[in-house]
């Protein structure tokens, strides 16, 4: 008989083999591996109880916590849909959020119980509303029904092809898409994931990246696979990184590369005390070869580079490892290592192909779209057939990444195809011109957008974060980038700012840059 490919099986596996290990720590509560899904099967109970049925959406709001992670076992192991939703949106963005993904079931943290009493009356269909943690009038305590539920659980019969989430994008541009990620297409990740960056019971993970976003890039499943231990981190400040990375004795983590810069850019004595050997996986943008040195040579951490997107379940190609790259110096393999690199071995295909949809030359110049189709691939989006046709047509996702391959086959992004910059009929890579910037000594951060221009249409523009105590002026960072870049690449503007505008998961928002709103504020 063939089972089903879903990562409730890794929680099947990980349940009887690990059982009286510690899975989960947050704050002062420890759990095992017994106690955790025991409180996942009872959540299951208490949901059914509720009324949830199969293929019903749950929604959740909240940052990482040991609630958090039980959603990802006890919503779909009765064969409901997780709805993670971003907890630092507002509360209109909640109620359409909620009411377009159909949830039936609200579970909010106590940080947003007001955000959501507020829109209440706008959620028609909406018939529970439960607390995760504190107490408010007509809402439902989350840990009152799992005291008070009869376990008598038994699981949903799963197809792989199921919904196990409805991942909601950013949508900077439009009303956000919720991205609908099968079982299938999550223990594909997983197993991809666990091949090229192996982890195994010894590994101790902290929870820095956000675990709504897409599903933690599944590592709410992968460290269980593992029989690992959950660390949750409510909130990620260098500070609170570095006291967790001590106490708990972290072996690895996730994060964006804004993150890692502001982890990098962390109190001294703590970067000097720090546990060394800790492994990281980032993505969510294209990491400069300057924050790589950084982590590597100063912390002496190891950064994985991976590539995806929400889409693809997220992880497509990752920057493998080659044996003649232990010859290189830091700085050599950071460059390298900054390169999106090559497929998964579970992924599927992936291609770099012009407006023609011919594969682009592998020479390391020749730009052209990131094409992607596999098992990773998700399933649509959720009730908006029109726009999963524009991005899958004939079979392959495109993801509106500019990209060139090089002679090795890695790849390596340039830009998003909306942030290419078109000076007077030039291609400009604001990719290329921030990891310039970035190796300025006083730059902790930078964004590079196009701004309009008289003369060329469009030319790159700089929005900069100096260092804490750093002096930068607004000529010497144009000479520092025009003495390492062809001239028409260098920015022809500089605005200075004390942070730069990020989504929940640490992404630049260029879009905000390119309003003006951050000029507007100075």
């Amino acid at each position: 008989m063939e089972l089903p490919l879903t990562p409730l099986e890794f929680a099947r596996r990980t349940r009887k083999l690990y059982p009286e290990r510690e899975a989960v720590v947050d704050g002062d509560l420890r759990l095992t591996y017994a106690e955790f899904f025991e409180r996942c099967d009872r959540w299951s109970m208490a949901l059914r109880s509720l009324g949830v049925k199969q293929g019903d959406r749950v929604a959740y709001i909240a940052p990482n916590t040991h609630a958090m992670l039980e959603s990802f076992y006890a919503v779909p192991q009765i064969g409901a849909v997780l709805v993670p939703l971003n907890y630092r949106l507002i509360a209109d963005d909640f109620a359409y959020l909620i009411n377009h993904s159909g949830a039936r079931v609200v579970c909010a943290h106590s940080d947003y119980l007001d955000a959501v009493e507020s829109i209440r009356t706008q959620l028609p269909n909406v018939t529970s509303f439960v607390a995760l943690e504190g107490t408010k009038t007509g809402w439902l305590d989350y840990e009152t029904l799992l005291k008070d539920v009869d376990n008598a659980f038994e699981p949903a019969a799963i197809d792989e092809t199921d919904l196990l989430t409805i991942n909601y994008t950013s949508g900077t541009t439009s009303k956000p898409k919720g991205v609908m990620i099968t079982h299938r297409n999550a223990y594909i990740n997983v197993v991809g994931t666990l091949i090229h960056h192996p982890m195994t019971i010894a590994d101790r993970y902290l929870w820095t990246l956000p675990m709504f976003h897409a599903n933690g890039w599944t590592f709410v499943w992968t460290v269980t696979a593992a029989g690992g231990k959950h660390i949750c981190l409510r909130k990620v400040e260098p500070v609170a990184v570095f006291e967790k990375i001590k106490q708990e004795s972290v072996t690895m983590f996730c994060a964006a590369p804004t993150v890692l810069i502001s982890i990098a850019n962390g109190p001294e004595e703590l970067r000097r005390e720090v546990r060394r050997g800790v492994r990281i996986v980032t993505a969510g943008a294209p990491p400069a070869a300057a924050t790589i040195e950084r982590m590597e040579g100063e912390l002496g951490w190891e950064i994985t580079h991976a590539y995806g997107l929400t889409e693809t379940s997220p992880f497509i190609t990752i920057c493998e490892s080659r044996p003649e790259y232990a010859e290189l110096s830091c700085a050599e393999r950071s460059v390298i290592k900054a390169c999106q690199g090559v497929e998964l071995l579970t992924s599927g295909e992936l291609r770099v192909v012009d407006e023609e949809g011919r594969e682009v030359p592998h020479d390391g110049c020749s730009m052209g779209e990131i094409v992607v189709r596999g098992n990773a691939v998700m399933k649509g989006y959720y009730n908006d057939p029109e726009a999963t046709s524009r991005v899958i047509r004939d079979g392959w996702f495109h993801t509106g990444d500019a990209a060139v391959v090089h002679e090795s086959g890695y790849v390596e992004i340039r830009d998003r195809l909306k942030d290419v910059i078109i000076s007077g009929g030039e291609n400009i890579s604001s990719v290329e011109v921030e990891g310039v910037l970035l190796r300025h000594p006083a730059v902790q951060e930078v964004a590079i957008v196009g701004l309009p221009h008289e003369r060329w249409g469009e030319a790159p523009h700089a929005f900069v974060v100096l260092r804490s105590g750093a002096q930068a002026s607004e000529d010497e960072l144009q000479e520092f980038a025009r003495n390492k870049l062809a001239h028409f690449k260098a920015p022809h503007g500089v605005t200075f700012l004390s942070e730069l505008p990020k989504t929940a998961t640490g992404k630049v928002q260029k879009y905000v840059l390119r309003g003006g709103a951050a000029i507007a504020k100075q």
